[in-house]
């Protein structure tokens, strides 16, 4: 009697889960996939599709000698399933690769649901099922299960993130927003601009500051990530701050004045049609009642904003990778546990996507009695993998989350000119990646070695 294959526990339908468990099947590897709605949502959860975005729809810039974008292109090209759909269902949004986000979690979770190796089962988990699990449930693990893993890796799991407004598009005055990208980029008009003068904008400052805010518990110290803070912390570090912040007006021109705002804010589409946008950088802990408040009457073109969505504050939870995992990113002290996504310190949608993959990688070398082959260090996901496994820190170097940025890929041989090293790091990274991605061709499967 032939043996039976072993199934693999996914925990956790966001972009990472989905991403693993996907890839893990594609490669003959049977998967139950564990996600908490629709019994169960966290205060941030809206909708019960699996990969569901829940703050930003934006995957960020789309040019492949930027990070992120270079991230973008090396997951093409191994048939991501996240980055697949995210081209499918994009919309307008200058150079960044945004996404009507319905319509991609809607095509992600169909991908997933009908892929005959994959079981969804729905339910929180509060306890680690038996088997080989992968840990994939990101910035929002719930309470129980956060106990269980705490028993684990023996730390404290969370800090603080929050999330943006999003605004109907019939709610914003036309007659003093104006659609421009910075520098003209994309088609020019993807974004949606509310200038402020040096008056309205210091009023706004002095509200934000003002205004009441939502507390943590007595218990739980606030740890922001600083790729993402809250607009009132912003201003807490000074008046300017986010004006050379998410509210610099560089790159833009008021038609109206034929002059740079002294500040604006950006809208982004969340939908092709337009009929929703999102507050660019606006995340924040003010209390709802005090948004609509203060962005009614202190924003111009919102005062009579109907908001979809108020920005509200969550928490994150994520490990001590460098310390907890080994280098196939399972657990040290419980090897048939591996993790994936922002719980590893992984920071953004695109990234978290991409741990899921390599962590699917990890998991298939093992079944298959394969050393794990990490891409190398030298490409985007190389670097990323270094960072959670933290190589590409210095010892002793506290471990927090981290988008992907070109200062966790290794340095660059000799004297290179300032104009001339993103593009080296891209044409690097792709001769590289090249030579890496026959280890990992969906071939190297338990059905097609079985």
């Amino acid at each position: 009697m032939p043996e039976a294959k072993p199934r693999v526990t996914v925990i956790g339908g966001g972009l990472a889960g989905s991403e693993c468990a996907w890839q893990l099947a594609r490669r003959g590897v049977a998967v139950t996939l564990r996600e908490m709605k629709p019994q169960k949502r966290s205060p941030a959860h809206k909708s019960d599709q699996l990969a569901e975005l829940v703050c930003s729809n934006s995957f960020r810039s789309d040019n492949p000698e930027s990070a992120i974008g270079l991230l973008h292109a090396e997951l093409r090209a191994v048939d991501s399933l996240i980055l697949g759909r995210a081209d499918t269902h994009r919309v307008p949004a200058g150079d960044a690769l945004a996404v009507d986000r319905e319509q991609f979690s809607g095509a992600v979770t169909q991908a997933v649901r009908e892929h005959p190796l994959v079981e969804v089962v729905g339910g929180e988990v509060e306890t680690l099922p038996d088997g080989v699990v992968v840990v994939a449930t990101g910035p929002l693990t719930s309470d129980a299960l956060t106990r269980e893993l705490e028993r684990y890796v023996g730390q404290k799991l969370y800090f603080y993130d929050s999330i943006a407004p999003i605004v109907s598009g019939d709610s914003i005055d036309l007659e003093i927003a104006f659609r421009q990208s910075r520098y003209g980029k994309g088609d020019g008009d993807d974004y949606l601009n509310l200038p402020m003068n040096r008056e309205e904008y210091y009023r706004f400052i002095a509200e934000v500051k003002a205004g009441q805010k939502l507390t943590p518990h007595s218990f739980e110290e606030p740890k922001y990530f600083e790729g993402c803070l809250p607009i009132e912390v912003m201003a807490e570090r000074g008046d300017e701050t986010l004006a050379f912040g998410p509210m610099k007006p560089v790159g833009l021109m008021d038609p109206r004045t034929g002059q740079a705002p002294y500040a604006v804010v950006q809208l982004r589409m969340e939908d092709r049609a337009g009929t929703a946008w999102n507050m660019v950088g606006f995340q924040t802990r003010l209390t709802w009642g005090e948004q609509k408040r203060i962005f009614t009457t202190c924003i111009p073109g919102l005062k009579d904003a109907e908001f979809l969505r108020m920005g509200q504050i969550h928490r994150n939870t994520f490990i001590d990778s460098p310390r907890l995992l080994d280098k196939d990113l399972s657990l040290k002290a419980e090897r048939r546990l591996f993790f994936a996504g922002q719980i590893t310190g992984v920071e953004g949608y695109v990234e978290s996507s991409a741990c899921g993959y390599l962590t699917a990688l990890a998991v298939q070398a093992r079944l298959m009695g394969h050393e794990f082959v990490p891409p190398p260090a030298t490409t985007a996901l190389g670097s990323l993998y270094r960072h959670v496994t933290g190589e590409a820190h210095p010892p002793d170097y506290p471990h927090q989350p981290s988008n992907i940025i070109f200062g966790l890929f290794p340095p660059l041989p000799g004297r290179v000119k300032k104009a001339d090293k993103r593009a080296r790091y891209a044409a690097r990274a792709q001769e590289d990646l090249l030579a890496w991605l026959p280890t990992v061709a969906v071939a190297q499967s338990l059905q097609r070695s079985a």
